[in-house]
């Protein structure tokens, strides 16, 4: 089958909170746009590193948190049906002979866009692994990323899992190995290896995790991964060096691997623009990049006075919608419009003006 192409007037790169926000002032210009983003749901930073933790500076907000702030964002651009794709990273970006750009995915998905808003913040965020480099031969097949598209149900029937991991998605995905959904079989064993006895998570969560122990569904073992022991081109067992200083392996037929994110710049940084401290240097009239119909907003940008906020991002966007317009419809002149006032924009928002009583 041949892979998707996917023609789009705006691709926005970055599902965080000022990619979200691209998409909602791309919206009141009446552009669809298309978001990509590495992580398999919205929120970016916010969501990997406070999701639960206060944020007290954004405008007209007193306090929300990083899950919050995201389930805003997505609702406020509900209107404009935004097109998401996750789980992706792209690859490579190339400009066409009509002028238009050619994104291409991890996932050989490829995007023709007429302008591209860069809204990666410091990064794309990427699953950590494992310091065991013997263990990527069975990426996708035995050993496990938490957007791994490889992964469906029903693989675990009948198998040896090893969860590695301490904080609450390495409890979660031990707790369901070991539930199987529908008419799967169960894993002959479920093993959670973490360099202490002691996991984050929410009191419930942890709650169920002291259940399965005490039923003999979940076994934990405090200890240190340093190997692999492979045969006929599989992953037969982990060794591991457990807490009280004693060598072992433990079986492993699957390994699912949650041992956080990080980000990292990727192939952003091999895309022929200069980088300035491994930031991308705007202009700030429209935060176009160096490169004619490549725009950059938030952290991942740079400019003299920058501060990284997301209340600066949310204005980078603004003004970077608005320089688009001149690669996505360069016929037309662009207003200045008030969603306080203007009728076509309360229409775009599927709001009504109301009728005075």
């Amino acid at each position: 089958m041949a892979a998707p192409v996917i023609e789009a007037d705006a691709v926005v790169i970055g599902a965080g909170p000022v990619g979200l926000f691209q998409v909602f002032q791309l919206g009141l210009h009446e552009v669809q746009a298309h978001v990509i983003d590495a992580l398999p749901y919205a929120g970016g930073q916010c969501m990997e590193l406070y999701a639960d933790k206060p944020i007290y500076d954004i405008p007209g907000t007193p306090v929300t948190t990083g899950r919050g702030l995201t389930q805003s964002l997505l609702q406020q651009i509900a209107p404009f049906q935004a097109q998401m794709h996750f789980s992706q990273l792209v690859e490579s970006v190339n400009r066409l002979d009509d002028g238009r750009l050619c994104l291409v995915t991890d996932a050989g998905t490829t995007f023709i866009t007429k302008a591209l808003i860069v809204a990666a913040g410091v990064g794309a965020f990427v699953p950590r692994k494992p310091a065991i480099p013997a263990l990527e031969a069975f990426e996708g097949r035995q050993v496990h990323y938490l957007h791994d598209r490889a992964l469906a149900d029903g693989s675990f029937a009948d198998s040896h899992v090893v969860v590695l991991g301490g904080d609450e998605s390495a409890v979660v995905a031990a707790l369901e190995a070991a539930q199987p959904s529908g008419n799967a079989r169960g894993p002959a064993s479920v093993t959670l290896i973490h360099r202490r006895d002691v996991f984050a998570g929410e009191p419930d969560t942890l709650q169920l995790l002291e259940s399965a122990r005490a039923a003999g569904k979940v076994r934990v073992l405090a200890a240190q991964v340093t190997g692999c022991v492979t045969a006929s081109d599989q992953l037969k067992a982990l060794q591991v060096l457990t807490a009280e200083g004693t060598e072992t392996s433990v079986t492993a037929d699957h390994v699912l691997v949650r041992l956080g994110m990080s980000p990292k710049m990727g192939p952003i940084a091999e895309w022929g623009w200069t980088l300035e401290r491994k930031q991308v240097p705007v202009n700030t009239e429209n935060f176009q990049s160096e490169i004619p119909g490549i725009f950059a907003v938030g952290d991942i940008n740079f400019y003299p006075g920058k501060r990284k906020l997301i209340l600066s991002g949310f204005h980078e966007a603004t003004l970077a919608a608005f320089g688009a317009m001149a690669f996505i419809s360069p016929e037309k002149k662009v207003h200045l419009q008030y969603t306080t006032t203007s009728p076509r924009l309360h229409q775009l928002l599927g709001v009504g003006t109301q009728e005075k009583s």
